[in-house]
């Protein structure tokens, strides 16, 4: 049986509470004091604790602070009718599991003991979980065993070798940009610039002279000359992301530089010349675009020397597990999070998940559920609540989200929770006994 421990100088707050988590089954024990909320902490070691902030002779956040440097490990819920926000940022910074406002929403505490109690079972599960070790890690790792993975290390490995151009096509978020980066990196020119340009991200006015430069007063407002990212390149890589953006005119101007290496800065006369190497990315099919009339066929031919097709998630998913390892311990040097274990089915979770947004949407969803997650341990509930929240929400009525709607909802379920005990729900509610049978009345709210 859990042991958990209450600390508030609100004796109808011990009292409701109390007999709510021995319904729950767990061993409760009250203090009405930070003095002896301490010392009961000390004797009876509860796995978790609902601690107000404001305490008649202690400060929660100096009892937290005491709580914390102890050996045994709890849970530790902060409780407060003061909603400031840097209390709360204080309270999170030094380990609270939780922090809850007064009045106490019972839904909202009984979730946060339930996911307290869910972690201390499964720290007790080691063997049926997956250990993640924090260590430095390579921003240029490209994570994959699959087959489709291992066929395209191989081609990687060859087109390095070169400085053939390069055509990576597939779905947004597959890697396409760190693919270009790693190809760069281990070329023999990978101490010269890797340069990268994003066709979608310019106007088309200006998209010329993005590429080639221009010169001084070659229109109005150009007050000096300017280098391109084709001259910024040098002998290095210049990486054209989104390249079928790229307008008919400014197409048949790259092509001109693919087949001679030379090219005049706008408003310019003199020839230049660049042995660089280009990587083009789209995540459309430019065969299409060609057969279309929107993509010229000759730059198509002279992009495509060495084609990767990067393959989505959906056809990789023995690549997830692996991702997961390599995010988590990104993330928890990046951001500073200790979560190095993974809940028995959260692997099972994410490879049966539909990923649109590919590997990028996969990072984004682990970083999302780290920021938000409670202890160590990374729980089916953390994933389910960001992919939740990342879902089309269903079209709904506007009555759905009318305050008196959201209001009978809320008194609902703290009288379901509280068998219906009228007077402890009003308390937990923070209203009188008075105004909660009005509104009982006012919604027709009956037991179910």
């Amino acid at each position: 049986m859990a042991k958990i421990l209450v600390v508030d100088d609100e004796h109808s707050i011990l009292e409701t509470l109390q007999m709510f988590l021995e319904e729950k089954g767990l061993k409760v024990f009250t203090a009405d004091t930070g003095a002896r909320g301490l010392k009961i902490f000390k004797k009876k070691q509860p796995q978790i604790v609902i601690l107000d902030i404001r305490l008649p002779d202690k400060n929660g956040l100096d009892v937290l602070k005491s709580m914390m440097k102890n050996n045994f490990p709890s849970k530790i819920i902060m409780i407060t009718a003061f909603q400031d926000m840097e209390t709360t940022i204080m309270a999170m910074k030094r380990g609270a599991f939780d922090y809850i406002h007064k009045p106490l929403d019972i839904d909202q505490v009984e979730q946060a003991v339930d996911r307290a109690v869910s972690i201390l079972k499964i720290d007790k599960e080691t063997p049926s979980l997956k250990t993640i070790s924090i260590k430095p890690s390579n921003p240029l790792a490209i994570i994959g065993k699959s087959e489709k993975m291992r066929n395209i290390f191989k081609m990687m490995g060859l087109v390095c070798t070169s400085r053939v151009n390069v055509l990576l096509q597939g779905e947004t978020g597959t890697g396409k940009e760190l693919t270009a980066r790693v190809i760069h990196m281990n070329s023999f020119f990978k101490n010269d610039p890797f340069i990268v340009f994003d066709c979608s991200a310019v106007v088309d006015t200006l998209l010329e002279s993005e590429l080639f430069g221009h010169e001084k007063g070659a229109f109005t407002g150009a007050d000096r000359t300017t280098k391109g990212k084709i001259e910024l390149a040098g002998n290095g890589t210049l990486f054209l992301d989104e390249i079928a953006q790229l307008p008919l005119k400014i197409q048949g101007k790259l092509l001109g530089f693919l087949q001679r290496r030379e090219y005049t800065r706008v408003g310019g006369a003199t020839v230049l010349k660049s042995s660089c190497r280009i990587v083009a990315a789209c995540n459309s099919n430019l065969s299409d675009m060609v057969n279309k009339g929107r993509f010229k066929e000759d730059l198509f031919y002279r992009l495509k020397v060495f084609t990767i097709q990067m393959p989505p998630l959906k056809e990789r998913l023995s690549d997830i597990p692996l991702l997961v390892e390599h995010f988590l311990n990104k993330i928890n040097l990046e951001l500073g999070t200790m979560v190095t274990k993974i809940q028995k089915g959260v692997m099972e979770q994410l490879v049966n998940h539909t990923w649109k947004g590919n590997v990028r949407e996969l990072e984004n969803t682990i970083v999302q559920a780290l920021v938000g997650c409670c202890g160590n341990v990374l729980l089916r509930d953390d994933i389910d609540k960001i992919l939740t929240l990342n879902r089309s929400l269903p079209v709904m009525g506007l009555e759905s989200f009318s305050l008196a709607h959201v209001e009978k909802d809320h008194i609902k379920k703290t009288l379901s929770k509280l068998n219906w005990n009228k007077s402890q729900a009003s308390k937990v509610l923070g209203i009188t006994l008075p105004t909660l049978r009005s509104k009982i009345k006012k919604y027709n709210i009956t037991p179910v």
